[in-house]
């Protein structure tokens, strides 16, 4: 049967076609090991952003980089800061070294810029903000981030979680290479699971000092990432037909599906900047009936109890035909509510 599966925020027009041509091309050399330094792509990364390649380091996704950071630069006692209702694996990577993960109270769930400051003490290692926020959608502005970075100690490790920054479009957004350039201790994260459509090669990269990248490259493995994933992750960025593709596809129906969602009584939409919506149902029990009643129709959306929003459901944005079939369904469901 056919199954519309939004859960997990993948590219509703799946890979670009040249870095499936560069994937099935790699398989003669799957007998190789892959470049360790994924020299190649560090270069072309660097090229397209005009930044130090050295500067880059490549991971198994960013969730690796993440984890590295992590093991890096925290351990028992330690402290790591993350936003109420950001990305689950901060907390995970904190228990994994034994540090003590501390979450901060969002404001209308917007990371709260004033009390993360507060929350800094001289435990605190590191701070992750996901920026857009997954699962929430909202964002901090440039102004807050700047605001946020300048009001933190040097020794803290800042890190910039930019998984979706690739089909955000607001003015007032903000450039983190540059960020990264004015203050040595903040870190940016990207990835090539979302916009790029290679979530299952594993493959992001970070930016950083190059004191932060020369201490992740010692700790990383030495061909953590894959041959097919370096080559197909090549090819990708030499696609920019694509790339606005699939920013053009998400852009429309972020509007409509926030539009046509917001307007179903009983439900509340919050505005989101990346690749997929927060539907509140207002109440528990509607919530997991609208959900039972999805997946009896085949269709895939994630459950948010397990990061405090238990009336939501995230939805990711899929094709044409999927966000049509959506958007009947969730009328009809809720009208019989």
């Amino acid at each position: 049967k056919k199954v519309i599966k939004l859960s997990s925020n993948e590219n509703a027009l799946g890979a670009s076609p040249k870095a499936l041509i560069a994937y099935i091309e790699h398989a003669k050399d799957v007998f190789r090991y892959a470049d360790g330094a994924s020299t190649l792509l560090r270069e072309k990364i660097a090229q397209k952003n005009n930044i130090n390649s050295n500067q880059i380091v490549c991971g198994a996704g960013s969730d690796e980089i993440i984890a590295l950071l992590t093991s890096s630069f925290a351990s028992v006692g330690d402290e790591i800061i993350y936003s109420e209702y950001g990305f689950l694996m901060y907390p995970i990577s904190a228990q994994r070294v034994g540090a003590k993960a501390i979450k901060v109270k969002e404001k209308n769930l917007k990371t709260d810029i004033e009390a993360i400051i507060n929350a800094v003490n001289k435990k605190t290692k590191i701070i992750f903000i996901a920026n857009p926020n997954n699962p929430t959608g909202s964002y901090l502005n440039k102004e807050e981030i700047i605001k946020l970075v300048s009001n933190i100690p040097s020794n803290v490790l800042i890190v910039l979680d930019h998984a979706y920054q690739e089909f955000v479009e607001v003015d007032d957004f903000y450039d983190g290479l540059e960020i990264v350039n004015n203050y040595k201790n903040v870190v940016l994260t990207r990835t090539f699971s979302k916009i790029y459509g290679l979530a299952s090669l594993r493959i992001g990269w970070s930016y950083s000092s190059q004191n932060i990248a020369d201490i992740l490259n010692k700790a990383r493995g030495p061909f953590n990432v894959s041959g097919p994933a370096q080559v197909s992750a090549l090819a990708s960025l030499d696609d920019d037909d694509f790339t606005q593709a699939s920013k053009n596809h998400n852009t429309k129906w972020l509007k409509i599906l926030q539009n046509e969602l917001g307007s179903i009584n009983k439900i509340k939409i919050h505005p989101s900047i990346a690749n997929f919506i927060l539907i509140d149902f207002l109440q528990n029990k509607n919530c997991e009936k609208v959900n039972q009643k999805l997946l009896e129709n085949l269709i895939i959306f994630r459950e948010m109890k397990g990061y405090g929003l238990p009336t939501c459901l995230r939805a990711t944005i899929g094709t044409d035909q999927e966000n049509e079939i959506i958007l009947e369904n969730i009328k009809k469901i809720c009208h019989e509510l």
